[in-house]
């Protein structure tokens, strides 16, 4: 798979998905919610160096999930456990954001990117939450 098939499925699977890019890289939003991306997908090396992601055509995508769902894909403990961080087609916490719940895969494989649709999903209903109960909480 490449950075462009994933933002194709993301683009064409959460219809209210909105997308910001910068310095190549993408951000994936709820609606018009730019304050917490659902998902990223970065191909440099400019916010973090973990990944080597200055490689020809490697990409990662970030996905934020819920603790447990966190938990259940890379484990308990998985902040304290070592990661090769430049791996590609392994799901594994986030090198930066990974305490905040973020997983990440770098070059997912087709069948990789099936497990990664359902993080995607709850990623997305995650940012749907938060901008309904913060709609809620803006006056009218």
């Amino acid at each position: 798979m490449t950075d462009k098939d994933v933002s194709q499925y993301i683009a064409a699977t959460f219809a209210e998905a909105q997308s910001a890019g910068a310095d190549g890289n993408s951000f994936f939003f709820f609606r018009g919610d730019r304050k917490l991306p659902f998902a990223t997908l970065v191909t440099n090396d400019m916010y973090d160096q973990f990944s080597d992601l200055d490689r020809p055509s490697v990409f990662r995508l970030n996905v934020g999930v819920t603790k447990e769902t966190f938990e259940r894909v890379v484990g308990r403990d998985a902040m304290d456990a070592k990661h090769d961080f430049a791996a590609f087609d392994r799901i594994m916490p986030h090198p930066v954001y990974g305490r905040m719940h973020w997983l990440c895969v770098l070059n997912p494989t087709e069948g990789t990117f099936q497990t990664v649709k359902s993080l995607l999903n709850e990623a997305f209903d995650l940012a749907a939450k938060r901008n309904t109960k913060s709609d809620k909480d803006t006056p009218a």
